[in-house]
């Protein structure tokens, strides 16, 4: 579980993040990060609309990301704020699939940053 000092909670934060932010893309998830300067730790915020499915189905989705999120917070710099969307592949994906697109990106992303 992802605990609160390390979730995005406010809407201008998700906006910022999705506008300024580095952008990496795959079938399931759309992945956008944006290094903020700030001394603290990695932040992650999810997006899952009604187009991915039911409550219940959106529910087990952001619990997966928050779960692969959690597993990937050691790697991710200092400072840093990530948005995950997630598309409607997303639903019928396993936890293993959406590790590795989220994890693809947050690779990707990183060394494009540095």
């Amino acid at each position: 579980m992802l605990a609160r000092p390390f979730r995005v909670t406010r809407g201008s934060d998700y906006r910022l993040v999705v506008r300024r932010g580095s952008r990496c893309g795959g079938a399931k998830v759309v992945t956008s990060m944006l290094a903020t300067g700030e001394s603290r730790a990695a932040r992650f915020g999810f997006i899952i609309s009604k187009q991915v499915g039911t409550a219940v189905v959106r529910n087990t989705v952001r619990r997966r990301l928050k779960a692969v999120c959690a597993e990937a917070l050691p790697r991710v710099p200092e400072g840093t704020d990530v948005v995950i969307r997630a598309l409607p592949a997303s639903a019928t994906a396993s936890y293993a699939e959406l590790s590795a697109e989220v994890n693809r990106c947050l690779d990707r992303l990183g060394q494009a940053r540095a």
